[in-house]
């Protein structure tokens, strides 16, 4: 059984903030903390009462902030520590929780500990990394490369699984676990709620058994940081790439005093052969992916995240179905099927008007490191064309175009050129058209975390599928105490959909005709009903 403080998690819902590319205040091109703050309102009205801020701490920003030089202070180009902790502030007094974004994985070479790390084998910090005389092995980096850098100071190869700037801690070292906790502690001090954990898997490696993550401590790891008495209250959500079921539980288990909760990626696969290329599918994988989770999360009282979107992944809905014709209806009906699960519901910024893919024509209107290496590893091979073709479909710039407020010359988002390009379709997808439009896909969100809050059987009820596997629609109910609400979800192409029940309500649909007795759904046509 659930225990009250996982009850109260499942009446989070999270809203998560790029903050380069939410809100420029002071005109430099870039969002800062002062835009979070001015747009708390806004997210308010979305009926959000958590947000998640992507890393804001000092860094020279070769992986947009993931590549932290100062866990104790605010980049510059988002502003100071005093407008952390009124952001902190203002957030609490409208409700809203705090959860920073954790990255215990690795720091960036301009940190404090890697500068004396990197002068001799044997300072105080000198075992802060992974150092060896030769590679251990034929490792890649995320963008290909090789992981292993040579370090003429030191005389000696450093481990990195991102970019060499940015270094693998060495979390056999127990100064290096007594630092990290140290910066939780931090941090929860001034306030925040909990830790969206970057990459937390891979803080235990085994490199003779060829282990790049999920190592031997890993639980002990983590246990470690969020298993004490002054960190037991904090939300932690965990950035596992993981697969399996067990590592799941093993992860999140409430008695287990690790993780909260992971995003589990399996339904992200969803749409795409791989990163870069896509793979035409029906919306019923995604509900078998979700179904089978779902399944396997109640059953063991586990905390579910439900998410599509976030600043590592393109717009969900342009890979879901046809957004040229369909961009509300499919924005509607993954919103639906998705957020009436049991779950903790996490929204990426512009997700909640219908935010598209853009599309880019030059390999220099990408900002991301990731994308440039892609680039120069696949051009020769591949062509340019077809790499930029790639990397309209999956780079992780598609998720970090600015935030489109308007239809204005920066969008809303700046009075000056902002650090990205804005996205190619800003001119007719933006938050004022769409909350003026007939289909307005805000108005749609606003409703339905209307409707999640006010029910108990979405938080907490029981899951059933009343739609089997050959079905091109997705039907459920969900139960708690009596309360029944049921959720259909059509799907690509027009069905007609029998519901068990006759005495029905609706709550709420993202069509204008649908009628209770109507049986026949549109293509992505929902409703959303209770029995009476």
């Amino acid at each position: 059984m659930l225990s009250e403080k996982y009850k109260g998690f499942l009446n989070w819902v999270i809203y998560q903030i790029y903050p380069r590319s939410f809100k420029d205040t002071n005109g430099d091109g870039i969002g800062d903390l002062g835009g979070i703050i001015e747009k708390l309102d806004y997210l308010c009205e979305l009926g959000i009462n958590a947000i998640w801020i992507c890393p804001c701490y000092k860094s020279p920003n070769v992986d947009n902030g993931y590549d932290i030089a100062d866990y104790y202070d605010i980049m510059d180009d988002f502003g100071t520590m005093d407008d952390m902790k009124n952001l902190i502030g203002e957030a609490h007094s409208r409700g809203i929780k705090v959860i920073m974004d954790l990255v215990p994985n690795h720091t960036s070479a301009e940190h404090k500990w890697f500068k004396e790390s990197k002068k001799s084998k044997d300072n105080p910090y000198s075992d802060y990394y992974y150092w060896f005389d030769e590679p251990q092995n034929d490792w890649k980096t995320i963008s290909g490369g090789n992981s292993w850098e040579y370090c003429e100071e030191r005389g000696q190869y450093y481990f990195h699984h991102y970019d060499a700037t940015m270094p693998d801690l060495n979390w056999t070292n127990p100064k290096v676990r007594e630092g990290i906790n140290e910066v939780v502690d931090f941090w929860s001090g001034l306030g925040v709620d909990g830790f969206r954990c970057d990459v937390i898997h891979e803080i235990s490696k085994d490199f003779k058994n060829g282990l790049m993550s999920m190592g031997p401590h890993i639980h002990e790891y983590i246990n470690g940081i969020f298993g004490r008495p002054e960190t037991k209250h904090l939300f932690t959500v965990g950035e596992c790439w993981v697969w399996n079921a067990a590592s799941f539980l093993n992860l999140t288990k409430e008695e287990r005093n690790e993780l909260s909760t992971m995003f589990q990626f399996e339904h992200i696969r969803f749409g795409r052969e791989s990163k870069y290329i896509p793979k035409p599918q029906s919306l019923t994988a995604l509900r078998d992916v979700l179904l089978q989770w779902q399944a396997f999360t109640c059953e063991n009282d586990l905390l579910y995240t439900l998410f599509t979107d976030n600043h590592d992944q393109a717009p969900f809905i342009s890979r879901a179905g046809d957004v040229s014709k369909y961009r509300y209806e499919i924005a509607t009906c993954v919103a639906a099927m998705l957020y009436t699960l049991r779950g903790i519901p996490f929204i990426y910024q512009g997700q909640e008007f219908g935010t598209i893919s853009p599309n880019y024509e030059t390999i220099d209107e990408f900002r991301d490191y990731e994308s440039f290496n892609f680039y120069e590893f696949n051009k020769d091979e591949l062509g340019a064309d077809e790499v930029l073709r790639q990397l309209n479909f999956g780079s992780r710039d598609n998720a970090r175009h600015p935030i489109a407020w308007d239809n204005s010359v920066y969008c809303g988002f700046s009075e000056t050129e902002p650090w990205i390009p804005l996205n190619s379709h800003y001119k007719t997808v933006n938050l004022e058209a769409d909350r003026n439009s007939d289909k307005s896909v805000f108005n749609f969100y606003k409703s339905l975390i209307k409707i999640r809050k006010q029910s108990n059987a979405l938080i907490l009820g029981s899951v059933k599928a009343l739609s089997v596997e050959e079905d091109k629609y997705s039907l459920i109910e969900r139960e708690y105490e009596g309360e029944k609400i049921i959720v259909c979800c059509n799907f690509e192409e027009e069905n007609e959909i029998q519901i068990p029940y006759t005495n029905l309500e609706l709550l709420l649909s993202n069509s204008k005709s649908r009628v209770d007795d109507n049986l026949n759904y549109k293509p992505y046509e929902i409703a959303i009903y209770k029995v009476v």
